[in-house]
């Protein structure tokens, strides 16, 4: 398969999509509002195999590069600490290393903008019919060690989580619902905030759990709380995400709470999709312009 494919290319020359017809079906039934699983094809590919992604994170920027001890609680108060290993050597010995690790923004590197971008102009049709233009592709690969957690946390982003090696359990909670991420702490995160939420051992009866195999994908709501365990072997998993209209309208008119809340105001929250939310995100945008949005 060449550095740049997305698919199999089957024995009649005629390629095989990454998300056949039953995958493009359940997204457009689900997006962008509710958690679902999908099937995928993206078999093993010479762009994501522990030495390529070794070679992977030397070619990015520090910024783009996370990682740290795999062994963590759900719940975590700030960053977690590191191995004491290069990330080269985490990738490369993930089955040992006690690490999790995210090479954040891929798409930097042209191979895997080109992997990224294939995959969405798939499913581009069904996205841009219901939040519009497809704003801000992004790619994320995450790969860890057996039982390791990515604790409890949101993202800004439309995501479809495709996992490729090993096994894992995304625990998802519903969006937008304040009891599992207070208005104040989306807020925070909006300004700059970290992404990592408060555990509370109550919330776990509002999870719902996605069991995921190779071949297999789930679908992940903006701003949806979740959180991650590995199973008994080593991961690699592809985010797939992008943006919308509706997405950065949520995001200011956040913002634009935040300063309402600062002037002793209790605003409501932003509506879910397919609410617009307009207003606030214009009125947030206009004071930024002005310098005002701080």
């Amino acid at each position: 398969m060449g550095a740049h494919s997305a698919i199999e290319v089957p024995a009649d020359g005629a390629p095989a999509p990454v998300f056949g017809p039953e995958a493009r079906a359940a997204f457009a039934a689900g997006y962008p509002e509710m958690p679902h699983m999908l099937r995928h094809g993206l078999a093993a590919h010479e762009l994501l195999t522990l030495d390529a992604l070794a070679t992977l994170a030397g070619r990015l920027p520090e910024r783009s590069i996370e990682y740290n001890r795999g062994d963590l609680p759900i719940g975590v108060d700030g960053k977690p600490g590191g191995t004491g290993l290069s990330i080269e050597d985490t990738i490369r010995h993930i089955a040992s290393s006690n690490s999790w690790a995210v090479l954040k923004n891929v798409e930097q590197v042209p191979e895997y903008e080109a992997l990224l971008l294939g995959l969405l102009d798939e499913i581009r049709p069904e996205i841009e019919a219901r939040t519009g233009a497809m704003l801000r592709p992004q790619a994320f690969i995450f790969i860890s060690s057996p039982d390791a957690v990515t604790p409890y946390h949101f993202d800004p982003e439309h995501n479809i989580l495709l996992q490729l090696v090993g096994r894992k359990t995304m625990t998802q909670f519903p969006a937008g619902d304040a009891r599992f991420a207070p208005d104040e702490i989306h807020e925070s995160y909006h300004a700059g905030g970290a992404r990592e939420l408060t555990w509370r051992d109550e919330l776990a009866e509002g999870g719902r759990e996605f069991a995921l195999g190779p071949g297999e994908a789930v679908f992940v709501p903006v701003m949806a709380p979740h959180f991650v365990r590995n199973g008994p072997e080593s991961s690699i998993s592809l985010s797939i995400t992008w943006r919308s209209d509706w997405s950065f309208a949520e995001a200011d008119a956040r913002g634009f709470n935040r300063l309402l809340r600062r002037a002793g105001l209790s605003p409501a929250a932003p509506g879910r999709w397919p609410v617009s939310n307009k207003a606030k995100a214009l009125a947030f945008r206009a004071l930024r312009r002005l310098g005002l949005a701080r």
